[in-house]
């Protein structure tokens, strides 16, 4: 299935023995080079003599991104300033940003990724690829551009925002795949189907990133822009960037790359393994990185791991997409609730739209109450909003044992973002 950027293994079988020698060398080459990692380990007790099996893995400590900040401007070094080629910094941070480096290996390492990841979405040389993220700091657009360069496509960077600019490329570019946030994406589909131009377009195909995603906003995302198909690409600038995996055509997970990193998934609490299935933070331990490897990292980005084969037959493993982060987690009424946990509610109801508000507030009585804000499908009437409030009560009672009190609009009523749209808001003080 994957033949110019194949797994770096065989068999699954094989998998384990290239992820001991890739975390060995890790291990090994933060140990020598990055005074971080060193002190870590000192501190830890283990040393590079002591990593034998995977299962060591777990004697390695934690690294987070309160480590990244403390370590400004270049944390977890572990080269010669000169070996760096390039710098990346995350969105959305507070106080001193966190800012990764890269070696040219890196970034070549990095690209091979991204190749594989337009290779298993079916593309091909005569494809066109429009970008519409952001470019600079951010690892999201060049990561896509340059991606889409070593794989062969026409790269098409034409950022974020300006919906003129991008329904004029669609057209006269005949675009064939479109790369954005899943924000950007409703937001631009909603704006070819207002012009009406779906019927001229080429699109076949849409990459979404940088955000979680729901059902209803990919189905709305398939209708108006008329695609068939629609791939979820995960992303964080501490691993690279975005490319470092794939849902597969048959939607049934994310494949990740396990031959350039080890993927565990904890407890957020006790930070203990959970079971396949079980919703946990994901922490990444690179195989090969130079420049800013990382041990063991808590990404506090929450999914689950899927066991078995997939029928796609790809052989490299799958995780679930994005349910949240673990620091977005809201304690309503003694249950923890997890945005992505909200969106496989909302799922279940049909009628409904892609876009919805949770508003949590503390009355005067000293309880905490709950409201959902949620879309109407397109086409469905205002007379069915009854029945559809008391169905998402019924549901979010059902699966998170929670009481909310729903309100339900018209199609288009709440704001649409080009960039990471917020949907749940704690109002409380505490």
């Amino acid at each position: 299935m994957l033949r110019r950027f194949p797994p770096k293994y065989a068999t699954p079988e094989e998998l384990p023995a290239h992820q001991l020698k890739g975390l060995q060398w890790t291990v090994s080459h933060a140990w020598k080079n990055s005074p971080f990692y060193r002190r870590r380990f000192d501190e830890a007790g283990v040393s590079p003599g002591d990593i034998r099996t995977l299962t060591d893995l777990s004697r390695l400590p934690f690294t987070t991104a309160e480590d990244l900040r403390d370590g400004y401007p270049l944390p977890l070094r572990a080269v010669e300033q000169k070996e760096i080629v390039r710098i990346h910094s995350s969105s959305g941070t507070t106080g001193k940003r966190k800012i990764l480096c890269y070696t040219r290996k890196d970034i070549d390492d990095w690209l091979q990724m991204f190749g594989r990841c337009y290779e298993m979405a079916g593309l091909t040389r005569e494809d066109r690829v429009q970008i519409c993220v952001g470019y600079g700091l951010w690892t999201a657009g060049v990561g896509f551009q340059l991606g889409a360069e070593r794989f062969g496509a026409m790269a098409i960077p034409s950022g974020p925002g300006n919906l003129d600019l991008q329904c004029a490329f669609l057209l006269d570019l005949q675009t064939t795949v479109l790369c954005c946030t899943a924000s950007m994406g409703l937001l631009l589909a909603e704006e070819v189907h207002a012009r009406g131009i779906r019927g001229k377009l080429k699109l076949n195909k849409v990459i979404l990133g940088a955000e979680r995603t729901s059902e209803a906003m990919i189905a709305t995302i398939k209708e108006l822009l008329a695609v068939k198909e629609v791939y979820d690409i995960p992303g964080l600038t501490e691993l690279y960037g975005p490319g470092t995996g794939l849902s597969c055509r048959h939607e049934a997970g994310i494949h990740y790359w396990a031959d350039y990193y080890i993927l565990e998934v904890v407890d957020p609490e006790t930070l203990e393994p959970v079971a396949p299935g079980e919703i946990g933070e994901m922490v990444f331990t690179t195989l090969a990185k130079e420049a800013a490897p990382l041990i063991r990292y808590r990404s506090r980005d929450l999914t689950r791991l899927i066991d078995g084969v997939c029928s796609c037959g790809c052989i490299l493993p799958r995780h679930d997409k994005i349910l949240g982060r673990s620091d977005d987690m809201v304690v309503f009424r003694g249950v923890n609730i997890y945005p992505g946990q909200v969106d496989e509610v909302l799922a279940k109801v049909d009628g409904i739209g892609s876009e919805y508000q949770v508003l949590i507030e503390r009355r005067e009585d000293g309880k905490d109450y709950m409201t959902i804000k949620v879309e109407r499908a397109s086409h469905v009437g205002e007379s069915a909003g009854g029945p559809l409030s008391r169905a998402i009560a019924a549901e979010m009672k059902r699966n998170l044992m929670v009481s909310c009190s729903v309100e339900m609009l018209a199609y288009g009523a709440l704001p649409r973002s080009e960039k990471k749209t917020k949907r749940i808001f704690d109002n409380r003080k505490y």
